[in-house]
Order: structure tokens, then C-alpha cells, then sequence
């Protein structure tokens, strides 16, 4: 299949190749579209005229199913997938998931727990001396030593324990060529030492230029304050202007040394990427199967930009993608546009054009192309920085044009938008035109919390700024005669609340009149600062105390509170508001968010002492999910 890149040695021998140049090996099915790093990456080595073969999802039992080309003539590129495979797999309170949206009809169990660290012993098992490099979300994010919520352990960086030789971290355009250049003119590749956006290891600091020290790997195991301190040095060097060498040391196995970040792609690099040939599907071997589920969600959608000077706590955007905004120009955007117009099944409707935050469009100050991201200071948090350019000028001319396409009959925004972003700017043009083309029913935002005490270790603007975005919000809608509401995002239990903070958020759930139908409870995820939190109880930039409501029954309490509503959450709701001191909130009064146990006892729960009422609602969903399984 000549239009997507070999995935057997003999699509590789019909092409003339006796060897491949890269095997890139991937935790994802193979899905040749933008929204894939796998398919970048190979995408943009090929444009360089290498030859590179995919192995996706293989067996990692059987040393067998990485030898599919042979020994590659440059080098194995290792990922775990779009996702880390621990998130992939595992939901916060540890439950399997049921779904694995990057495999091939939404199957389960084809890839490994730590796929990039399998992936790669499995390749080092087998072929002792060729390079491996790590790439993709998984490996980015661990490069160094990082708390592991699933082990509730402080894990060595990826490269100790894969075996690996490199990790190409971030988005990895830049990086990947100079490693691909290196070693096809001959470089060993523990001679690569010098290549910016790259982590590699030695056994002592002679090639490390000026390089930082963070706390031993042992010191980190020992004293949480040593990891709290040594996160809030990785977090100020994640800017490619002003970044420093970091060095971990890990006793007679030498040091972990992680370069400063790659510079980011200008405005012409991002269309060359994004105009590569990719064929936007999933490899017709998928067929069968009914094709990869990620796909659907981004067929009709279009990037416009990366990075985030958002800097949300609980976000890992700052360590991979970095807080300076890389957008796409005008003209590729619409390219794109026009060419998915052309697909047989596109319906007239652009998902999105977005990324991140879909409404930023350029970095957030002149200074951040020439002299990175402040240090200490963040663009919009706790309120926006005097230098921001809060200005939706060009995203407006953007979807202007993008409606004027024939065959288009709607854009939607829907990848998020910051609300305190369109609260400072000063032309209501924009939040005018969202509400008018934009909002498919309902615009999603992500307030997170109602309490400011929250809202601070989040990093995110005080609750003043978000109901002054929903006023201005309510105020256009009305202009236009549509009724089209904000739907919230909320999260529980994330650092600094209290079960007092969650009631207040449960009570903020009342006065909006509706039940959220799923919550989302605080992640813990490697390199974010809330993760930093959760495990030290410190917040790593301040050095203050934070409380963490890390008890898996407490997180399991704030998280019921806000589905109050649900008689199965009766108990932990009433549970949380006792310790809580909120018992004027069981009653009956229109603030009360739960009825006296009596008053259930006359609506349907049995005086003998059995909750008639409960046992009904759970055998009406016993046979639901008998139904399920018949199905």
C-alpha cells in the first residue's frame, strides 16, 4: 500500500528497500493523520528520504513481533501512543477501562502497562547494540524521576529503565532530524549529547555544559521536599530561550541529563508539518474491525495551533508542548479545509479548529519570541499579566473565511476557549460571532471549582471572572434571540479542597438546576504541578503547606457531592456534609441538597428498615446490565 508506510517486511520489499532506516514502534494502532504523533514523526522522516516501517501494537510476549523489518539501519523510535499507556488503561480509582479509543475497534488489552518501557527492553532483548529512541507523551513526561500515582512511588526516569539510549521529548519535529541527520552521517549514538529537546545518559557530567543538579533519584525517594524542589527547577526550565542542562544523578548508574527544550516550529515549519502527506485514515487492516474510534473524533477537525500560556496546575501542556503559542498560517488552514470538504462523508460541519485552547492565536507578549516565558509569572493567572495580548482579531478573520468555504455550513469551536482570555479583551467581537456561529447548543468551559481557595492551586482566575464571562455570555446569547447554554466543567477533590470547598461546589451544582452527568476527579498524572501537590502536600513554587484529599474514600465523598441527586450517593453525601459541618443542608428547604431520612421512609423507602426504594432502583439496574450482556 504505496499511500501509507510499511507495516510488513514484505510491503518493504515491494517499495526496493532491503532495510529500513527507522522502525517506529507504537502503543497505537496506525492511524496516518495529523492528530497522531506516530504519523507526524514517520510522515516527516520520510520527507527527508528515509525509509521508515511502523510496527503498531505488537505483541510485546513475543520477541518475534518487533523483527517484522529486521534490524533497522539507524535506529528503533519507541512510543507508547497518543496517551500515556497508564491512562489508557487505568481510571483514577484504578478500575480497567473498558474502552482503548487508539486501538482497533475500541479493543482492550493490545498494548502493555509502561508500553514505551516494554517496547523498548523487548527491542533490547533483541538487538543488543542498535539505537533506540524514545518519543511520544509517555516518554516525555517521564524523562526524569517522576511520582507514579498507580505504584504510589517515586519511578526512575523511563530512559534507566528501558534501556533506551535517547529520548526525544516534546513534540519532537526538531529534534528527531538532528538525531536522524546524527546518525545516518555516522555519529555514534552515545555521542549525542548536544541535541536541544533530547534527555540521554552518562556516567558522569564531562559532557553536561553548565548543567544544573537536581536532588539524587535516591534523595527524591527519601524526602518529599527534595522532589518539591527539584519539580519547581524542572518547571522553570521548560522554556527553549532560557533553560538550563538538568542533571539527575542515580548512584553507580551514572547521571540522567536532560538538554534545554527544542526551539518551537515557526509559522512556516507548522504548515510544512501539517502539509504532509498524510492519507487522514486508519490502515485498511483495521477495517475489520470497524476502524479506530480516536479517528472519528478528530476526521473533521483542524489544528490551529501548540503550546498553552494557559498554565493550568493540573496540566502537563508546560513540560511537553511548552507555554509559547506555535500557530499555523491562514492559508494552511483553509488548504485543509477545502481538501476535507472533499471526502465522500463530510456532512458540512468543521468539528474544530483549535488545540490547546482553540482562541489563541498568537504568543501571549512580543518578548516570549525572543526571550521565552517569564520564570516567576504567569500570562493570565492569578489575573492577566499587563504586557498579554488578549486580542481574538486573527482567530475571528480566521473563522470568517473558514465559513465562506463552499460545502461548509458550520465551524464549531469545541477543543475549549479561556473564558478570563475572552474576558480581557476589550472588542466583544469575537464572544459576539462565537455565540452567533460557533456554540453547537452548548459551549463547554472549564471553571474547574467555585472557590477561590481552590481555584488558586489550580492556577487558574478567581470565580468573580468566570460569572462575569457568563453575564457577557448570557448577554449575546440574548442579542441574538438563541438560547444556548455554558456546560461546566467541574473537578473534584483536586489539591486544596477541603470537604468544605466541595460542599460549596456541590451547592454552586444546585443553583445551576442541573446534575452533571460524569465528574471528573483530580488525575494525578506525571509532570504536573497538581501531581507535585498531591504527592508532597507542597505546592513546589510557593513551599507552602497544601491539604490533599488523597484518601481514595474521601476523593470518592467530594466526588458523590456533586451528583447529590443520585440515590446511590446518598450515604457519602450525607457522609461529606457531617464532616463538613453543612447538616442545614439536609431538610427541607429549597437550599437543602438532601431530605431527612424520614421523608424518604414516605417516598418509597420500606419502615421496616429496608430501603424499598433503593432495592427497586438496583435491580431495575441489575437487568439493565443483564440486557448489556445478552446484547
Amino acid at each position: 500500500m504505496q499511500d501509507f508506510l510499511p507495516v510488513t517486511g514484505q510491503e518493504m520489499k515491494e517499495r526496493g528497500w532491503e532495510q529500513a532506516d527507522f522502525v517506529y514502534v507504537t502503543g497505537d494502532a496506525y492511524v496516518d493523520h495529523s492528530s497522531f504523533g506516530a504519523a507526524i514523526i514517520t510522515r516527516l522522516l520520510e520527507s527527508r528520504g528515509y525509509r521508515v516501517g511502523i510496527i503498531a501494537q505488537p505483541d510485546w510476549r513475543k520477541k518475534e513481533s518487533i523483527q517484522v523489518f529486521g534490524e533497522p539501519r539507524l535506529g528503533f523510535l519507541v512510543s507508547a501512543g497518543n496517551m500515556d499507556s497508564m491512562v489508557n488503561h487505568y481510571t483514577v480509582s484504578g478500575k480497567h477501562r473498558q474502552k482503548d479509543s487508539y486501538s482497533p475497534g475500541g479493543e482492550m488489552g493490545l498494548r502493555p502497562d509502561m508500553a514505551t518501557v516494554v517496547y523498548s527492553n523487548l527491542i533490547r532483548q533483541t538487538y543488543r547494540h542498535t539505537p533506540i529512541i524514545l518519543g511520544g507523551i509517555e516518554a516525555s513526561l517521564r524523562r526524569l524521576a517522576h511520582y507514579d500515582y498507580w505504584q504510589n512511588k517515586i519511578r526512575r526516569s523511563v530512559l534507566i529503565d528501558s534501556g533506551a539510549d535517547l529520548i526525544s521529548y516534546g513534540m519532537g519535529e526538531h529534534s528527531i532530524l538532528e538525531i536522524a541527520e546524527a546518525l545516518a552521517g555516522g555519529i555514534p549514538v552515545q555521542e549525542l549529547t548536544y541535541i536541544p529537546g533530547t534527555v540521554y545518559k552518562c556516567k558522569d557530567l564531562s559532557r553536561a555544559c553548565d548543567p544544573i543538579l537536581l536532588p539524587s533519584y535516591e534523595e527524591l525517594v527519601e524526602n518529599k521536599k527534595a522532589y518539591a524542589d527539584s519539580f519547581a527547577v524542572q518547571y522553570r526550565n521548560t522554556d527553549p530561550f532560557t533553560a538550563s542542562v538538568l542533571a539527575e544523578s542515580y548512584g553507580n548508574r551514572g547521571y540522567v541529563i536532560q538538554n534545554p527544550p527544542a526551539a518551537p516550529l515557526s509559522t512556516q515549519e507548522m504548515d510544512d508539518v501539517y502539509d504532509l502527506p498524510f492519507t487522514g485514515r486508519c490502515h485498511p487492516m483495521y477495517e475489520k474491525a470497524g476502524g479506530v474510534p480516536a479517528l472519528e473524533e478528530v476526521r473533521f477537525s483542524i489544528t490551529s495551533n501548540r503550546g498553552c500560556f494557559g498554565g493550568c496546575s493540573f496540566c502537563a501542556l508546560t513540560f511537553h508542548q511548552g507555554r509559547i503559542l506555535q500557530v499555523r498560517s491562514h492559508e494552511s488552514i483553509l488548504k485543509e479545509a477545502r481538501t476535507m470538504t472533499e471526502q465522500p462523508d463530510f456532512k458540512g460541519y468543521i468539528h474544530d479548529v483549535g488545540g490547546p485552547t482553540a482562541d489563541f492565536r498568537q504568543p501571549a507578549c512580543e518578548k516570549q519570541l525572543t526571550k521565552g516565558v517569564c520564570r516567576d509569572r504567569q500570562c493570565l493567572f492569578p489575573t492577566p499579566c499587563r504586557n498579554l495580548r488578549a486580542d481574538h482579531s486573527d482567530y475571528v478573520s480566521l473563522l470568517r473565511k473558514l465559513r465562506q468555504i463552499p460545502k461548509v455550513k458550520k465551524v464549531f469551536i469545541r477543543s475549549g476557549i479561556r473564558f478570563d482570555y475572552v474576558a480581557a479583551d476589550p472588542d466583544p467581537t469575537f464572544l459576539r460571532e462565537l455565540v452567533e456561529h460557533h456554540v453547537s447548543g452548548q459551549l463547554r468551559v472549564a471553571p474547574e471549582h467555585v472557590s477561590d481557595q481552590v481555584l488558586r492551586f489550580m492556577g487558574k482566575p478567581s470565580h468573580e471572572v468566570y460569572q462575569k464571562f457568563l453575564k457577557a455570555y448570557d448577554r449575546e446569547n440574548a442579542r441574538t434571540g438563541k438560547q444556548q447554554y455554558a456546560l461546566p466543567y467541574f473537578m473534584s477533590s483536586h489539591p486544596g479542597c477541603t470537604m468544605k470547598e466541595a460542599v460549596k461546589l456541590a451547592e454552586y451544582v444546585r443553583d445551576l438546576g442541573f446534575t452533571p452527568e460524569q465528574v471528573q476527579d483530580f488525575y494525578p498524572t506525571p509532570s504536573t504541578l497538581s501531581t507535585c501537590m498531591y504527592y508532597t502536600g507542597i505546592h513546589p513554587l510557593t513551599g507552602e503547606k497544601v491539604y490533599v484529599p488523597g484518601n481514595p474514600h474521601e476523593k470518592a465523598i467530594q466526588r458523590a457531592l456533586m451528583q447529590y441527586k443520585n440515590p446511590a450517593n446518598r450515604e457519602l453525601v450525607l457522609e461529606g456534609l457531617r464532616l463538613a459541618g453543612r447538616q442545614d443542608l439536609i431538610g427541607y428547604g429549597r437550599q437543602c441538597l438532601l431530605r431527612p431520612e424520614k421523608e424518604r421512609s414516605r417516598n418509597g423507602a420500606d419502615a421496616k428498615g429496608g430501603a424499598l426504594g433503593n432495592r427497586k432502583h438496583q435491580k431495575k439496574k441489575k437487568t439493565i446490565r443483564n440486557v448489556h450482556k445478552k446484547k
